[in-house]
């Protein structure tokens, strides 16, 4: 058993293994959820070996077993540079969730540090599936503990936040199970990189009308995952009822499934369709970059406005995508685990600040700054990183997406650009109303400032977000490596520069003409 395997499997046996602790021993299942969650994470971190002096090729750790006999399923993993970042910024994450919940979590502890940890094994799963049934499975496995998370230890509308989440994810997934089961009866296989290898040299091929179906059915999946405007309307209704850890996760890594699913399946398995749709898919990334920040100016309920934050973010990261420009993809994926970051931690920190006054409206609020001058620094960078301010990490992967939609079409950027504006407004108003002016009596009763375990959880975001703003060169080689192998395999037909012994070549590909 290699090393991806350890990560894999190490929450499940973790999630089998809480099952057994006694319900009346919570803190016992909370210091054991955390040890696993731990240990999954260091873990992880052995995977950036191979990536660490080089840009290997191909993918890394690969096991490929029979699963199933007929069909022929197999147990096929592996990590590139594309997965490998999202796999850590999932066991990252998990142990920071663990400690934001353990004093907010007091009813059913084992089931919602079971249901927490379950969810790690299905998020580090779908980054690695290289056989699309076993991808189509762990999409469905992270979708089961998420849909409980939210329904039992959400707020007052959890079950009907609960029961939309599902349905809209739901649906999405029933095309792309249809889309999979087709390529099987066309290909004879599931696995991905044996499709992909049909594909390319021309033992597999589609009519328009297949290519464009199939296409259509992965982006429609993935883009409600994403979500991509308008197949929005799930995201904030799910964000403002789930638990504090709930909405970290959902924020920072489910919705990333979206997003790599688009660059993982949609674009090298249907090029074609994917260059002839992107125009309207671009406008629907700009519609939602533009909507979701006037949107989130408007709300008063400060979940809700980074719900709709969130939407304005990750239509950069379509935008980049189908730019099928390497700076757009590199400025997309790096924006994937930006976003991972600095709104998994104003989640937190929006958590931490309903733990002492019990509300989410903003106008309960006002002069927090005063009793609580840490949470209030450490939310101010977290919203400084959030509208990206140089320094910090979502400036580089904004500015990599508007670089590379410039070079692809002017107009697309110059449009998204609006987004970045609108998100200095409604993040600085937020921070204003909520830590500036007279704190009220009753405010001040209530409000305290960080406390070490706190402390600690939040720590790590922040160090991340300098890291990864100051040193991006740590994070962008594994992802540039990969884009250039995607873009070859797409054949998009457009410009792109490759790093070749330190000098940077333009590379241009033929055009696939449409059939």
């Amino acid at each position: 058993m290699n090393l991806l395997n350890v990560v894999i499997f190490l929450p499940l046996a973790g999630f089998l293994g809480l099952l057994f602790v006694p319900k009346d021993k919570p803190q016992l299942t909370r210091v054991l959820s955390l040890a696993i969650a731990l240990v999954t994470f260091v873990a992880s971190l052995g995977l950036i070996g191979p990536y660490w002096f080089a840009s290997p090729q191909g993918f890394q750790f690969v096991t490929n077993v029979p699963w199933i006999g007929t069909p022929p399923i197999r147990y096929h993993v592996g990590l590139d540079g594309l997965s490998l970042w999202l796999v850590i910024l999932s066991t990252f994450l998990t142990p920071i969730c663990v400690l934001i919940s353990w004093k907010h979590i007091d009813r059913r502890v084992k089931e919602f540090y079971a249901f927490l940890i379950l969810l790690e094994f299905g998020l580090v799963g779908v980054f690695v599936a290289l056989d699309l049934f076993l991808f189509y499975v762990f999409w469905e496995v992270s979708l089961v503990p998420m849909y409980f998370l939210i329904g039992i230890w959400g707020h007052d509308r959890r079950i009907y936040a609960a029961v939309k989440f599902f349905l809209y994810t739901m649906a999405g997934s029933v095309l792309m199970l249809a889309a999979i089961i087709y390529l099987y009866n066309r290909a004879g296989t599931f696995d991905y990189t044996a499709i992909l290898a049909m594909i390319s040299t021309g033992r597999l091929g589609f009519t328009w009308i297949e290519e464009m179906l199939l296409f259509l059915a992965f982006f429609v999946a993935f883009a409600i995952k994403v979500p991509l405007f308008p197949l929005h309307t799930w995201l904030p209704d799910a964000h403002v009822e789930a638990p504090t850890a709930g909405s970290v996760m959902l924020a920072s890594v489910m919705l990333k499934m979206g997003c790599y699913g688009l660059i993982r399946f949609c674009i090298p398995l249907f090029p074609s369709a994917a260059r002839a749709n992107a125009d309207w898919i671009v406008v629907l990334a700009i519609i939602g970059i533009i909507y979701g920040a006037l949107v989130a100016m408007v709300q008063p309920n400060m979940k809700k406005l980074v719900a709709y934050s969130s939407v304005s973010h990750l239509g950069f990261v379509v935008l980049g995508v189908f730019s099928f420009t390497q700076q757009g993809m590199d400025g997309a994926v790096y924006q994937m685990l930006n976003h991972g970051i600095s709104t998994g931690a104003l989640f937190m920190l929006v958590g931490m600040l309903y733990e002492r006054r019990h509300s989410l409206e903003i106008e309960a609020y006002g002069g927090v700054s005063t009793p609580a001058p840490w949470l209030s620094t450490v939310f101010l960078i977290t919203t400084l990183a959030s509208i990206g301010l140089p320094a910090l990490n979502n400036f580089v992967g904004e500015f990599l997406v508007l670089q590379g939609a410039a070079v692809a079409n002017f107009t697309w950027a110059a449009c998204a650009a609006i987004g970045v504006i609108l998100s200095a407004v409604y993040m600085l108003w937020l921070y204003q109303r909520t830590f500036f002016g007279r704190a009220s009596d009753d405010l001040t009763h209530h409000m305290f400032d960080l406390k070490g375990r706190e402390w600690v959880a939040l720590l790590p975001m922040l160090a991340m977000m300098v890291w990864m703003g100051c040193f991006s060169q740590s994070f962008l080689p594994p992802i540039s490596a990969q884009n250039v192998k995607i873009l070859e395999q797409s054949k998009v037909g457009v410009d792109f520069r490759v790093q070749h012994g330190g000098e940077s070549v333009v590379v241009a590909k033929e055009t696939v003409h449409v059939r």
